[in-house]
């Protein structure tokens, strides 16, 4: 009769398996939701910003959602369809941030500030084509209040965005 071969190992490969697969049924769904977004160069007043652009519903939808961390200088740009006065919220979002509403000439409508985890609805004061998030007190630190003309967003007006 003819034996199976089984190793010593056998059984703690199999649960590192089960705890393979249940860290991915529970980190899998938040990391997914974390698409590789383009970035741009964008200025305001002295101050170049790095912003990951989210423009189609799937992105704006999920935003920052689940993040820990971003860095001094680089924010999240919401590049929307049509000009409105959209609103922003912080559910899932882990991080605080500050959200400048900004018009189709570029120039910010108005700035809110949003604590993590929230669902209050923070929106444009009149019609803005854009939402740029910035970490907490990015815009207030450097003097950039609502008139100040963000550069960088005529490339998406001419490309028809």
């Amino acid at each position: 009769m003819k034996r199976k071969y089984r190793s010593r190992w056998q059984p703690l490969e199999k649960v590192r398996s089960l705890v393979f697969v249940g860290l991915m049924f529970c980190v899998g769904p938040a990391m997914a939701q974390q698409p590789q977004l383009p970035t741009i160069a964008l200025t305001a007043d002295i101050y170049v910003i790095e912003a990951e652009v989210a423009d189609t519903p799937a992105t704006r939808e999920i935003g920052l959602m689940w993040r820990k961390f971003m860095p001094q200088g680089a924010g999240m740009l919401f590049l929307f369809d049509r000009s409105a006065t959209h609103c922003m919220w912080m559910k899932n979002t882990l991080i605080p941030l500050s959200v400048a509403f900004i018009d189709e000439r570029g120039r910010i409508v108005n700035i809110a500030d949003m604590q993590p985890q929230t669902e209050i609805s923070h929106c444009a004061s009149r019609p803005a084509r854009y939402a740029l998030e910035m970490n907490l007190g990015w815009f207030k630190r450097r003097g950039i209040a609502a008139g100040a003309l963000i550069g960088g967003l005529e490339r998406f007006s001419a490309a028809g965005h």
